[in-house]
């Protein structure tokens, strides 16, 4: 790809996603591109190019889908998941005993696996959450990426990626070579269509959020807009998620590290979350 191509399609999709990309990742976005270059009868990037150039509205949405759906699978890390169940469950079943309600948001969710890691483990917290309503909202800036998560089919590479077997027999259903999660899963979520850089107030306020390897693709004033818009929908004492090679620190003010818990923040202010001493 010419340089001039590269720069001016790099900015395009900053401008749209957010994504930063450097010359040196120019072999991503050939790899990434050739497949809607060929979806669409293209000769090659030059074609494709020439379309983005040109804002055919539909080609730069599946270029920016393309550059944007992300590698997932079930309870990443598994230590995020630990720290919800026995950290941040307890405390939330506390704090809204009273009205009984909590939201979970799952920012860049892709293919469904971490909503879906959320939905199992509460299924699994069922008789403490008795009489609760429960909305975990699932978004995703790609609209192919959420109709595979809204269908809950996987491959068996894809449940064999953090997936105990026990939930595997438990919630899933063997359909030709392929694994369909449960109804009563895939119902406990909420997929929407959302770009992190948009107005979010639309989505309401959440108690929890995570907003996991997401950041990594951004530069600094990104990162620092998005954390800022990102704490607008949540309440005063809920909990922020984010990756392991991911900060709040030297961006945004507005979090604050959780003591002996990597990862997971709360939102500065005498409300925000604690935990006993």
């Amino acid at each position: 790809m010419r340089p001039d191509d590269f720069n001016f399609v790099a900015n395009l999709l900053k401008e749209r996603s957010g994504l930063v990309l450097t010359l040196d990742k120019a072999y991503l976005l050939e790899s990434r591109l050739m497949p809607v270059a060929r979806k669409r009868g293209l000769k090659g990037l030059e074609e494709l190019v020439m379309g983005l150039r040109q804002r055919d509205e539909t080609l730069v949405r599946e270029a920016t889908e393309a550059m944007t759906t992300n590698e997932s699978f079930f309870f990443r890390d598994v230590k995020p998941f630990d720290q919800f169940r026995d950290v941040v469950l307890p405390y939330m079943l506390q704090a809204r005993a009273a009205r009984k309600t909590l939201r979970i948001w799952s920012a860049a969710s892709s293919s469904g696996q971490e909503p879906y890691s959320i939905a199992m483990l509460l299924k699994e917290q069922a008789a403490k959450l008795a009489g609760w309503r429960v909305d975990i909202v699932a978004t995703d800036i790609s609209r192919d990426i959420l109709e595979k998560a809204r269908a809950g089919v996987y491959s068996q590479f894809e449940v064999q990626r953090g997936l105990p077997i026990m939930l595997l027999v438990k919630y899933f259903k063997k359909v030709d070579d392929m694994w369909q999660i449960d109804p009563s899963i895939r119902a406990m979520v909420q997929h929407r269509e959302l770009n992190l850089l948009s107005d979010l107030r639309g989505l309401g306020q959440f108690d929890v959020v995570f907003c996991r390897n997401v950041l990594i693709y951004f530069d600094q004033p990104t990162k620092a807009s998005v954390l800022g818009s990102v704490a607008k929908t949540m309440s005063e004492d809920g909990v922020l998620y984010l990756g392991g090679a991911e900060t709040v620190l030297g961006i945004s003010d507005r979090f604050r590290p959780i003591p002996g818990q990597r990862g997971i923040y709360a939102l500065n202010g005498p409300a925000g979350f604690s935990l006993p001493v």
